[in-house]
């Protein structure tokens, strides 16, 4: 099994940060055929997601809704501030699996794997871990 860290710089409070590349190259690094990626965000005030990356729009109307949905004038307690943010994190979740097959992520035509910050602009990691098929 290979694993290790990939760094993420984000430059807004809130952004979807397209990763897809970046994963591409990694699974291009590694003698692998088929399995899984499975991919973890140690950051409780950010997220990964997969969806549509052909049509940027979408990522800004994906921010418009969390943005709707997570209100930032809450009577929110913790002292940091950064309620709204956590509330997002949980909406998208800390991991993804995506399949490998033929040494390619198995994405749908219009699928990219996104970092989601909602607590930026940052310096984040995810840790990936490559599991092979058996042979």
């Amino acid at each position: 099994m290979a694993g290790g860290t990939l760094p993420i710089t984000t430059t807004a409070q809130m952004e979807l940060v397209n990763i897809t590349a970046e994963l591409d190259k990694l699974l291009s690094r590694q003698p692998i055929s088929s399995g899984i990626l499975s991919l973890f965000n140690p950051h409780t005030t950010a997220g990964l997601t997969i969806n549509e990356g052909a049509d940027p729009d979408v990522c800004r109307d994906i921010i418009t809704g969390l943005r709707h949905i997570v209100p930032g004038n809450l009577n929110y307690q913790h002292a940091e501030g950064n309620s709204p943010s956590h509330l997002m994190a949980l909406l998208t979740g800390s991991s993804l699996t995506v399949h490998i097959d033929h040494g390619k992520l198995q994405l749908g035509t219009w699928q990219k794997v996104f970092f989601c910050e909602f607590d930026g602009p940052r310096s984040r990691s995810i840790r990936w871990k490559i599991i092979p098929d058996q042979p």
